[in-house]
């Protein structure tokens, strides 16, 4: 279930609602599956292909809130679709189930019993942090912030009735500095991307310095974060591909490894490159961060999650204390360690109550090869492809 928050930067909430608009193009530079549905469950006769829409496959809006109630009207007139509102969960009980997709307004803090959760909670920017934390309680899939995000949302609307194939998005987070989550990320792609899986590595830290510093590839041509500041709507996911630098087989989108102020993109052209990410590659794996802007922008993305902690105790409270940020979906463990750990990877695992996912090993020399850009001669270690090879499961089992 991928998830994403929307939210203009720069405040204007000034949109021309087009769900028609052409692919959005891309900046140039140097030389250069199948994706989980929007919420929604499809039955009935299995040789109907399922992303035929059902009849009555409408919108249905649950707020009693009469400005997000303009708002999305406004939104899904422009769309030709049908909307049905309701004002409290009660009254959209018996709609629920039938909805092609179900919105929900802030100002609802109940779900009715045994109903899916809904596509996307809108709200206010004024709602601030409250919008996520209400979100992930009610287990929503995505955010949209309204009016600022009234074209991201028109878009998502218009593509929901469509198939949309795409790859698995995996965001890895540290539960402290220094847990190593980058480089597990680096050699995870590096893997995926050895076994033949198109696969893109994306920094998702602007603070952090420049994954592509690791990766020895700051002077390899094609697009960083930076360039794609001003994309707005559709990008084609060819395209987007197609301009990439690589590394280690795989492609990989960095924030500059360079210490002059670099501009940054808004939430919606972050959920433009994402989108068009996961349609381009089978893999895409997100190295997060662990501020509050990654992990509201690019986990809320993220199919998985991969909670990456040293084997010591203050890393094991601090990955409690993570959690509690995350959005909800599925997340396990990563055990940064050995046989000379503080603690046993099993143990931390149990008390966060999460699975256990893999172990990273502890290479000597890793530290040096991060900030000598040698990660990738690393990563074609014996254990690190032990390490990587449960992420290979989870494509071969089609949780993409």
């Amino acid at each position: 279930m991928s998830r994403q928050h929307i939210q203009d930067g720069n405040g204007s909430g000034a949109y021309q609602v087009d769900p028609s608009r052409a692919a959005g193009g891309l900046p140039t530079a140097g030389a250069a599956g199948k994706r989980r549905g929007a919420g929604r469950e499809y039955q009935g006769d299995s040789t109907e292909p399922p992303w035929l829409p059902a009849e009555g496959t409408d919108v249905l809006l649950v707020t009693s809130s009469p400005r997000l109630q303009a708002e999305t009207e406004r939104i899904v007139a422009a769309l030709g679709a049908e909307l049905r509102t309701a004002a409290s969960a009660e009254e959209a009980l018996l709609l629920w189930d039938s909805a092609g997709m179900v919105l929900l307004g802030s100002d609802i803090r109940e779900l009715p019993p045994r109903r899916r959760a809904p596509a996307v909670l809108l709200g206010l920017a004024v709602e601030g942090d409250n919008l996520w934390q209400l979100a992930a309680a009610l287990g929503a899939e995505r955010v949209a912030v309204l009016p600022e995000g009234a074209a991201w949302l028109a878009e998502h609307l218009s593509r929901s009735q469509a198939p949309e194939p795409g790859g698995l998005v995996l965001g890895l987070t540290g539960a402290c500095g220094g847990a190593g989550a980058s480089t597990a990320a680096i050699w995870l792609a590096q893997e995926a991307a050895a076994h033949g899986v198109r696969t893109l590595l994306i920094d998702g830290d602007p603070r952090g310095g420049g994954l592509e510093l690791s990766l020895a590839a700051e002077d390899n041509p094609g697009l960083r974060w930076p360039d794609l500041a001003d994309a707005k709507g559709s990008i084609d996911p060819e395209q987007l591909a197609g301009s990439l630098p690589t590394a280690g087989g795989f492609a990989f989108l960095s924030w500059p490894g360079r210490r002059d102020k670099a501009a940054q993109p808004d939430a919606l052209a972050v959920a433009a490159v994402m989108d068009a990410a996961r349609r381009a590659f089978e893999l895409v794996v997100v190295d997060i961060g662990r501020g509050t802007e990654p992990l509201r922008g690019f986990a809320w993305d993220c199919d998985r999650i991969l909670v990456v902690s040293p084997a010591q105790l203050r890393a094991a409270v601090a990955a409690a204390r993570l959690l509690q940020d995350l959005p909800p979906v599925e997340a396990a463990l990563v055990v940064r360690g050995g046989k000379g750990s503080a603690l046993d990877g099993s143990v931390i695992a149990e008390s966060l109550g999460l699975r256990l996912h893999a172990v990273l090993p502890e290479l000597r020399g890793t530290a040096a090869a991060a900030e000598t850009g040698r990660l990738l001669d690393l990563g074609k270690r014996r254990s690190v492809r032990r390490f990587a090879a449960p992420v290979l499961e989870l494509l071969e089992d089609g949780a993409a």
